[in-house]
């Protein structure tokens, strides 16, 4: 059922698919800030808006 919700954020695991890169790649850009992304305990989350924007090729919207 869906709920027409967009997700906030995505895992890792989702933004590398997203970007078509392997997982340890996705890790590794985090790791170096070129993906944005934010920390809640152990969990890396990547905000979808700056994720997309970042896409879109506005670097500056991802900063």
């Amino acid at each position: 059922m869906a709920t027409g919700i967009e997700p906030q954020t995505f895992t890792v695991d989702e933004a590398a698919k997203i970007l078509g890169i392997g997982r340890r790649q996705a890790y590794e850009a985090v790791r170096t800030g070129t993906i944005p992304s934010l920390s809640i305990g152990r969990r890396i989350l990547i905000p979808s808006k700056r994720l997309l924007a970042m896409l879109e090729g506005h670097p500056q919207d991802a900063a």
